[in-house]
This record gives C-alpha cells, structure tokens and sequence, in this order.
C-alpha cells in the first residue's frame, strides 16, 4: 500500500453517510453480522460507500460499484430483537478516498482506503446564518415529535455540522448527498445548501442588492 492507504472492511449501502451523521442498520447477513459484532467488540471502524450500480444483498462472483468516497462508521449499539436480524446504530467518523476493493472472507468486501481532511475549522459566515436558525427550528420540531434524527450537540456554529445535517434530511437523491459529501470544505458545502434552501423558500430569499 502507498503511504497513507490502509485497509478497511466495506459496508456498501444506497445511502450516503456523513460525518457526525447517525445511520440505523438492519442486518441479517452472516457476513455484516460477524462484522458489526466484531466492530462492537473492538472498537473498530468500517467504511460506508455509496452503491452506484448493484446490490445490497451478496450476489455470487460480483462486486458493487462503489462512490469513490465513503466515510468511515463506529458501531454505538447493536440489539437482536428477533433470531436472524440485528438492529445496530452507528456514527460516522471520518471521510476516505476508496482506492480499490475486493472480496474476502464470506465475501465481505475489504478496501483499501486512504484518509481525507476533516473540514477546516472555520466560522458559520452571517450569509448562512438563516440556514442555521431554519435547522434549529427542524431539529425543536422534530424534537416536539420525539424524534431525533442528530446526536448532540447540535454545532450550529459550525458551516460543515450545518451543511451535513441539512443534506441527511433534504428530499435530494443519493447522488446528489454523494457529491456534497465529496466537497472538501464545510462551508462551500453550505454554499450549495443554502443555494438549495432558498430556491425551495425552506429560507427567506436573499434581500436585494443595495443600490
């Protein structure tokens, strides 16, 4: 492997996960089983890629296409409340360049994988102040339902929390989720988001230009 590169086992899904994002698996393969199971155990990560073409279940002598990025994932809890099915909650981490994958044992997909930055630290700029508060009032409504879609804290100060959480909700395709996740930086990320909120009237259109 290059410097940098490492090996991680793959979990490809047709969803796209975030960093600081919640995903709820349903598992009843043998070989996803084993793998969240041993996660919990260890510690250990696993890699989320975004299906391009291909199945969720295994199918014999074929490998998914997979998104060139996915994002690392840390198991929180695993409950079997029926034989055969595991329910288990995971956290993403960090985002990965997915170099090259293959199968292994059981036919779990192993990839080779090599670190992106996290987002910058950087200030939420005032333009996307409103972004902000529109997804503080999602976050008390859907509260209000008892639902909570995000772990605290709620970063709202932060371009990249803003941006992600937004995207995790947003009635936009998994391709369109896929290359927001790709954007390097949070706030260009943001950018985009914002651009999408206002044109939807989710927030107030930009105030006209002085003159």
């Amino acid at each position: 492997m290059r410097d940098g590169e490492h090996g991680l086992p793959l979990f490809p899904l047709h969803s796209v996960l975030f960093p600081g994002g919640l995903l709820s698996l349903r598992v009843f393969e043998a070989r996803y089983m084993d793998l969240m199971t041993r996660c919990l155990k260890t510690g250990d990560t696993f890699g989320v890629v975004l299906i391009l073409s291909g199945s969720e279940v295994r199918q014999a002598a074929q490998s998914p296409d997979l998104a060139a990025v996915g994002c690392s994932a840390r198991v929180l809890d695993c409950d079997m409340q029926e034989p055969g099915l595991l329910h288990v909650r995971c956290k993403g981490e960090s985002r990965f360049v997915l170099r090259s994958h293959e199968p292994v044992e059981l036919g779990l997909e192993m990839g080779r994988v090599q670190a992106m930055a996290d987002d910058p630290p950087a200030p939420l700029e005032a333009r996307h102040a409103a972004a902000a508060m529109a997804l503080g009032r999602a976050i008390a409504a859907l509260a209000a339902q008892r639902q909570q879609p995000f772990q605290p804290p709620y970063r709202l100060d932060l371009p990249g929390w803003v941006a992600n959480r937004w995207a995790e909700i947003l009635p936009i395709s998994q391709e369109a989720r896929q290359r927001l996740m790709e954007l390097p930086d949070g706030t260009q990320r943001l950018e985009v988001v914002d651009r999408y909120l206002r044109q939807h009237g989710i927030v107030g259109l930009d105030p006209p230009a002085q003159s």
